[in-house]
């Protein structure tokens, strides 16, 4: 279990630092020497989980769409629109929904699956769902609706980091669904959408953030104070050492190097 922990957060290091990578330089600049240094992997590592750049980049582009849940409950636009402004958010905050953008915009996978088909398929189930509880007209056709608010969010926050850096990213979106939703929504349920969105993700996450500082602020005073239990270096659990510990951690890593035959 121990090495199946490591190899998936070896995985997970490949991808996070080749999101960072490709969204500083784009697929064709982007170099695996310095995937490797930002992951702090060797590369039998590295390709003992990926056999070329383009198998991280579709693995980066697979994982940008875990940015985003669509509820089930209450009102299915309102569920869409928050979704978009979820993206909107990480695209300022996420390397890997920037990444994964920018990928798709590049045109890298043109001979293999469409970059935007998940979100398109995500979209148009949610208005189908529209449809069924009333809210979306009967005779709009999901898909053709769905490329539509995908295609226009695209070009939408290409203008914002034109324009500001995609600081004005949710307002421009609230101002799309402003435009989209007369033309597929009926106007009783579009006066109690949101197009900004329910939640304020920016104050959320800053409320996160000092949450998260004072606790650690008080984890220190209490260390400070001698009450913490880590600082007991004897109740390691089952009574083993830390030396034996990170040894037995780099035999499973050195497990990930490919096998010579």
């Amino acid at each position: 279990m121990a090495k199946q922990a490591r190899a998936v957060q070896t995985w997970r290091s490949i991808v996070d630092a080749a999101a960072s990578v490709f969204d500083d330089y784009g697929y064709e600049r982007a170099a695996i020497s310095e995937i490797l240094r930002r992951a702090k992997v060797t590369k039998g590592a590295l390709y003992f989980h990926f056999a070329s750049k383009e198998a991280i980049a579709q693995a980066i582009m697979d994982e940008q769409t875990s940015t985003v849940e669509f509820e089930q409950e209450g009102s299915p636009l309102q569920s869409l629109v928050d979704g978009g402004q979820q993206f909107a958010f990480a695209l300022r905050h996420n390397a890997m929904a920037r990444a994964g953008t920018r990928l798709s915009i590049e045109g890298v996978f043109l001979g293999g699956p469409h970059p935007w088909g998940d979100w398109i398929d995500a979209t148009a189930r949610m208005l189908e769902l529209g449809q069924e509880r009333g809210e979306v007209f009967p005779q709009i056709d999901p898909m053709v609706s769905a490329k539509i608010i995908v295609a226009s969010f695209t070009g939408i926050q290409l203008v914002s980091e034109a324009d500001s850096g995609r600081a004005d990213l949710r307002e421009q979106v609230a101002e799309m669904w402003r435009h989209i939703l007369p033309s597929i929504a009926h106007p009783g349920v579009i006066a109690h959408i949101k197009p900004e969105g329910r939640v304020d993700l920016a104050a959320q996450a800053r409320e996160k953030a000092e949450r998260e500082e004072q606790e650690a602020r008080i984890a220190a005073e209490a260390k400070e104070a001698g009450s913490d239990p880590a600082a007991d270096t004897g109740s390691r659990p089952g009574g083993g050492s830390a030396r034996g510990t990170r040894a037995g951690q780099a035999g499973d890593e050195g497990d990930e190097e490919p096998r010579s035959s």
